[in-house]
């Protein structure tokens, strides 16, 4: 930012200048993948690597920091991976390319992606990482050094996200356009460009050491993936629309029931009828319809970030989640969505970075943005039902994993029980019954030890008697003969 618009910040958000002059001061990156120390894993003496750094500050703003704090060996091979499926993503976006040209490359692109010498200068000139595909060498220089339990899982992603890039493609190139038409094909798309990203990932971190197990939580990994996708389909929504990419499917947009309940109108038959004048409380209907989608994988994304140990993972892995909630409640009943690109400020981008750094305030963040999405819901709207279920699940998530009467960090160490919470009552009761029974319980052990000692006491003494009698009669015995 400039220091004019930090100034305006200053008169016009204060609040907000606060949180930014915050982050500039105290938070720091965790790792300079620079420094001569992290040459060993971060590869930034060979020029060729030095390169892919470059090649990823410049196609990916917000992803860059969070993958270069990675620990070890993981920010070099999230680097790779990112580019990878960056140079596959250019390509299949590409309009320029003729469909004949494009379905080669993109199904034999994991072949290509490793072949020494191959790049690929046919993008049109307005592709904004069309030089990263020109200068590939670097790119499969370094990915031909990796450890082959990284590089085997990059190529297995590769490919199978290749296959669905490339039959969607094809879809649109017949069709001229993209048009998605049920939920589950919907969820298909989502997980060739997001899932299996997440897939990827969830290998990585159990091959880096995270668990042997991580890797086969696919149903989790997918989920977080799924989130991150339909929520930036949400708010993208105009500008695919422009490009005639309609990803909402057609399940969703073309209820009757969102016409029925905003004055008796027709279901929508085009998409672009979502941003027609006089559409707008239908269009915000179906919009209500795409986040209740997307908030069904919300308490997945928390169970996934629950199982990550390494803080550096975590952080990676949390940040984008945190980041998609708040853009569900940005997007939510904002009829902006439906006429031009919003995003979240960047005050409240930086409180998430430096907010996201554990389960418990993770899950938080989720409970507050669910429940402002619910403040905002509608009961005339026919998903306001579907809604509430989706934000109480957040919510019950939230209370059965970390209860909000449970304070942590006082002076003392430790929790304590919220005072002005009802449910405090409860719990300072149920731990006074469990110490009332734990006392009777000592209390009962300690009778039964006390009588097992009597009666061990006298089966001695019953005994010893017995031994000293016996040796009394042998000896009067002998001495009388």
């Amino acid at each position: 930012m400039t220091v004019a618009s930090m100034l305006t910040l200053l008169l016009t958000h204060p609040f907000e200048f606060r949180i930014l002059l915050q982050y500039k001061l105290w938070h720091e990156p965790k790792r300079d993948i620079s420094q001569p120390s992290e040459h060993a894993t971060s590869g930034w003496d060979r020029p060729s690597m030095r390169k892919c750094w470059e090649f990823l500050d410049l196609t990916s703003r917000s992803f860059s920091g969070v993958i270069k704090e990675l620990e070890g060996d993981l920010a070099r091979v999230v680097c790779l991976f990112y580019l990878v499926l960056r140079g596959l993503d250019t390509i299949e976006d590409d309009m320029t390319l003729p469909d004949e040209k494009k379905q080669p490359i993109l199904r034999q692109f994991h072949k290509l992606c490793v072949t020494p010498g191959w790049t690929f200068d046919e993008c049109g000139p307005n592709e904004k990482d069309r030089q990263l595909l020109v200068e590939w060498t670097v790119v499969c220089e370094e990915l031909n050094r990796l450890d082959s339990r990284y590089c085997d899982i990059i190529i297995d992603v590769t490919e199978k996200m290749q296959t669905g890039m490339a039959d969607y493609a094809h879809k649109a190139a017949v069709t001229d356009s993209l048009y998605v038409e049920t939920v589950d094909e919907y969820n298909l798309y989502c997980h060739y460009v997001a899932g299996l990203v997440g897939e990827g990932l969830t290998r990585f971190w159990s091959a880096a050491g995270e668990s042997d197990w991580l890797g086969g939580q696919l149903e989790l990994s997918n989920s977080m993936g799924l989130f991150l996708q339909k929520t930036n389909i949400i708010r993208d929504f105009r500008e695919d629309a422009e490009e005639r990419r309609f990803f909402w499917p057609r399940e969703i947009w073309g209820r009757a029931e969102y016409g029925a309940a905003a004055g008796g109108r027709a279901p929508f038959r085009e998409m672009q009828e979502l941003y027609a004048p006089g559409a707008e409380k239908q269009a915000a209907y179906v919009q209500t319809g795409m986040v209740v989608d997307a908030l069904t994988h919300a308490c997945d994304s928390l169970d996934y970030l629950r199982l990550l140990t390494k803080q550096s993972v975590f952080s990676f892995c949390a940040i984008p989640q945190t980041m998609a909630m708040a853009t569900l409640s940005l997007c939510f009943m904002n009829p902006d969505l439906f006429h031009k690109h919003i995003k979240i400020r960047k005050a409240e981008a930086a409180s998430l970075i430096m907010r996201s750094t554990n389960p418990r305030d993770v899950a938080y963040i989720y409970r507050d943005y669910s429940r402002r999405i619910h403040a905002r819901a509608s009961p005339s709207d026919p998903g306001f039902l579907q809604l509430s279920v989706a934000c109480g699940r957040i919510e019950v998530w939230c209370e059965r994993n970390y209860p909000s009467f449970l304070r942590l960090g006082s002076v003392s160490g430790g929790a304590q029980l919220d005072p002005l919470d009802t449910r405090s009552k409860v719990a300072e009761a149920a731990a006074a019954r469990d110490a009332e029974l734990a006392r009777e319980k000592r209390g009962a052990d300690g009778a039964s030890t006390g009588e097992m000692l009597m009666y061990v006491g006298t089966a001695f003494i019953l005994i010893l008697g017995l031994s000293i009698g016996a040796a009394w009669l042998m000896i009067h015995f002998f001495d009388g003969n």
